[in-house]
């Protein structure tokens, strides 16, 4: 799917190599390469492939980025501020706890679910000894668990010690889940729906949380 930053001005999506301004330019390339690390892994991908995938030459893809991690990098964080995002909107789109907890779940889901294959990259990339995609990855769990341990604490009045414990919890029940599910659906299995698979999970999350007295409730 081609990201609309990468469309010409005539709404189609630009020729490979064709002159493109900087900014398309760096988006296009960008897409070609979360296709060729989605398929390969980040050890197994080579420039070359990645710019003969943008059809472009090697020194216009070295232009954008110095290097293959500065590439990596830059598509990492990227990942990383969408999952992160979604967490948040899922977070603000009700005042309803138990319609959080699904939204959030069904977040997880769809960014799992995501055609182009991005939450490989986030949740299963093959350089996490390197500490700068480390740093992203960890910064995933993080943030979202923040967002999440915010609510907790303020509707339940929990320590935030408690309240980022369960919050760490549910994140990793989201993406584990989701994780899961696709992975038995690219293998042909008899899988569960993804609006469904997603609302079974989230009722399980808030039949735990729920559990947990409101900080209104009386003594």
């Amino acid at each position: 799917m081609t990201s609309p930053s990468t469309r010409s001005a005539s709404g189609e999506p630009p020729v490979k190599g064709a002159r493109l301004p900087r900014r398309a330019r760096r988006a296009q390339l960008l897409e070609s390469a979360l296709e060729v690390f989605v398929a390969q892994g980040y050890h197994a991908a080579a420039m070359d492939d990645i710019a003969e995938n943008a059809g472009v030459s090697k020194p216009v893809l070295y232009q954008h980025f110095p290097g293959k991690l500065d590439l990596y990098l830059a598509l990492l964080d990227q990942a990383v501020d969408k999952v992160i995002t979604g967490t948040r909107e899922a977070l603000e789109s009700t005042e309803d706890n138990k319609q959080r907890v699904a939204a959030t779940m069904h977040a997880f889901f769809s960014y799992v679910a995501s055609e182009q294959g991005e939450f490989r990259l986030v949740f299963e990339s093959d350089l996490t000894n390197e500490p700068a995609v480390r740093e992203r990855i960890d910064r995933v769990t993080r943030e979202c668990s923040n967002l999440i341990a915010h609510v907790i604490h303020d509707d339940t009045g929990l320590p935030d010690e408690a309240s980022q414990l369960l919050a760490v919890a549910l994140v990793g029940m989201g993406q584990v889940s989701a994780r899961f599910w696709l992975q038995d659906r690219l293998a042909g299995s008899d899988t569960i729906e993804q609006g469904d698979a997603a609302s079974l999970v989230a009722g399980l999350a808030w039949r735990g949380i729920r559990g947990y007295p409101r900080s209104d409730d009386p003594a």
